[in-house]
């Protein structure tokens, strides 16, 4: 089969069966950003009714219910699939691969995802949101009435299950399908964050999948695991969640830092400072991130020894998280510093981030922790790490790897007028939460009375999340705008240093018509100063074999999403007939015989073809 042929298929199926990590990545990015708007006007409503004391904007059930689906929604429905989709749609790229290892893995992950997202978010239909904390602690939400709770702890666990796949399936695809030449130690930053993230996912989210299994249990079946009355404990799930919970945070801050490090040494015009350096950094982050969750729980009784242990290992994990930024602050000394907007998210990260870390060293001592915990002074430091971090590293790979994945620029003012809007408003609505903390304010509280000097911070926070509403709004109209009569991008428009800008923009199906051989760090950066306009082939040109389109990743997904719905509701027909549905498609899987198609080395383009 050509390729010629192949794209002639009806564009809707091809969307609902593709296997194509990049049209997957899109899926992804496209998935991610629904939840992201959907997550933030949440905040919006959430910081409205704190605009004044005693406002009645929305009720206190209200207010529970969005509190709980603002940050479930960022954490697990906007940041975690926005990252999978930059992971889908470059990492391939930057290692000279065709596809990751398992292409039907990867359509099932994001369609787990996917349709556990909606699940989470039916609730709102369906007599009631979630509504103990994004956190889910028990035993508030074993007792929490209503469906609401099974909606956060069914939708979590289909939607966990795909991103698990999706970490398994990035390891495989790392460490068994680089280019020749492509070592470990040659591999671009955000391939390495990617590569620890994925390993971090592996260990971290069955400890969320056995705490999210047993609060089932307990829920749906009348079981006791979290009952302290029963002889169960409560601190058990408190456990099993910040052993995932932490190291959640660098599943999602990691790859930022990978985005922020190709970032700033392309418009540094250098290359990364101490590469070695960094990707001990990051393995060092990732390792420590499992022994640091009891800082979350400093105030539950564990004893004098736990609690000091786990403060010398958060303490310890700012080491390597300075090495990162004086790393970076390092590349751009002496640069012929450029500052695009993608720039402009990376160097705006760099205090925003560091503040966030000053007040993470604050929090990691115990005495300290005792008067900070519950107050806003940790919602100030959380979203410093998160927003700061997280999301500043997201929109900087927006603007930097748009080209590449949809062929077009961005427009540059469109894209400044939103950093800086942001910016500002990431500022005014956080900074002044760290002293609402300090003067008592707790957090998760849907009010607050006058008189207590609480007003004029709290009304400052709710302008600034206006402001950062407003930013977004701008960088949806530089999207739609771009994708109606968007500026073509050339392949490489940023003159950048990896193998991803070696080709065509968007790139090909196929990626690369030839493997290219890798002669050391960065690549296309090394090609292009010897003069080479091309990668150098590591192979002649040939047919070019590549997977299968299915529809049964989403057919599984959609089995499992009828089995979770109705077993809320105790209709455990229909529970098993969306079971039946699952294994249905899991036998489909196994015994049809996917030959994959050929593209022709007729069919491909001339620019297509590396160097000899």
């Amino acid at each position: 089969m050509s390729a010629h042929a192949y794209k002639k298929k009806n564009p809707v199926w091809d969307w609902l069966t593709t296997v194509d990590h990049k049209k997957i990545g899109i899926l992804y990015l496209a998935s991610g950003a629904f939840f992201f708007l959907l997550g933030g006007l949440e905040a919006i409503l959430l910081r409205v009714q704190l605009l004044y004391p005693e406002f009645d904007f929305v009720g206190a059930e209200t207010f529970n219910q969005l509190l709980t689906m603002h940050g479930t929604t960022m954490i697990f429905l906007a940041a975690m699939p926005l990252v999978f989709g930059f992971m889908n749609a470059i990492v391939p790229l930057q290692i000279g691969a065709r596809d990751v290892a398992f292409p039907f893995v990867n359509s099932l992950g994001f369609w787990l995802f996917s349709l556990g997202g909606v699940l989470l978010n039916l609730g709102w239909f369906m007599g009631g949101a979630p509504d103990a904390g994004w956190t889910g602690y028990a035993p508030l939400s074993t007792t929490s009435p209503g469906n609401g709770v099974d909606f956060y702890v069914l939708g979590l666990q289909i939607s966990g299950i795909g991103t698990l796949i999706g970490g398994i399936n990035f390891l495989v695809t790392i460490i068994n399908m680089r280019a020749p030449g492509m070592t470990f130690m040659r591999m671009p930053l955000f391939t390495w964050s990617s590569f620890i993230t994925s390993g971090l996912i592996l260990f971290a989210f069955p400890a969320l999948t056995i705490g999210l299994a047993l609060l089932m249990f307990d829920r749906l079946f009348g079981s006791q695991f979290f009952a302290a009355e029963a002889g169960g404990n409560p601190i058990i799930y408190e456990h099993l969640f910040w052993i995932f919970g932490h190291p959640e945070v660098y599943i999602l801050v990691l790859p930022a830092f990978g985005i922020f490090s190709e970032i700033i040494a392309t418009f540094a015009r250098k290359r990364l400072f101490g590469y070695s350096a960094m990707v001990f950094a990051t393995a060092l982050i990732g390792f420590l991130g499992f022994m640091v969750w009891v800082h979350h729980m400093f105030t539950v009784g564990l004893g004098p020894i736990a609690n000091s242990i786990f403060a010398v290992a958060t303490m310890l994990i700012a080491v390597p998280t300075g090495v990162k930024i004086f790393n970076w602050l390092f590349t751009m000394w002496g640069g012929k510093v450029s500052f695009p907007t993608a720039n402009l998210f990376a160097v705006g990260f760099i205090p925003s981030f560091v503040l966030g870390g000053m007040t993470g060293v604050m929090l990691s001592v115990p005495p300290a922790d005792y008067q900070y915990h519950d107050s806003y002074f940790v919602v100030a430091h959380f979203h410093y790490v998160i927003v700061g971090g997280v999301v500043f590293g997201l929109f900087a790979g927006m603007y930097y790897w748009w080209p590449k994945i949809f062929g077009t620029l961005l427009n540059e003012f469109l894209g400044k007028l939103h950093f800086w809007l942001f910016f500002i408003g990431f500022h005014l609505t956080f900074f002044p939460m760290h002293f609402l903390g300090l003067m008592g304010m707790p957090r998760r509280v849907y009010t607050y009375l006058s008189g207590q000097s609480l007003d004029e911070a709290n009304f400052a926070a709710t302008i600034g999340a206006f402001l950062m509403g407003l930013a977004t709004i701008i960088m949806l109209w530089n999207i739609i705008q771009t994708s109606i009569k968007g500026k073509k991008a050339g392949n490489d428009p940023w003159d950048a240093r990896t193998l991803e800008w070696a080709i065509a923009s968007p790139a090909p199906e196929y990626n690369f018509a030839q493997t290219p051989l890798v002669r050391g760090l960065d690549a296309w950066w090394l090609e292009k100063r010897a003069g080479n306009k091309a990668m150098i082939a590591a192979e002649p040109l040939d047919d070019i074999h590549m997977p299968d389109s299915s529809i049964l990743p989403l057919v599984l997904s959609i089995g499992l999403f009828i089995a979770a719905l109705a077993a809320m509701y105790s209709n455990w027909v229909i529970a098993i007939g969306g079971l039946v549905i699952t294994a249905v498609a899991m036998i489909l899987r196994s015994v049809i015989d996917y030959h994959g198609y050929h593209i022709h080395k007729e069919d491909l383009p001339d620019e297509g073809r590396e160097g000899k």
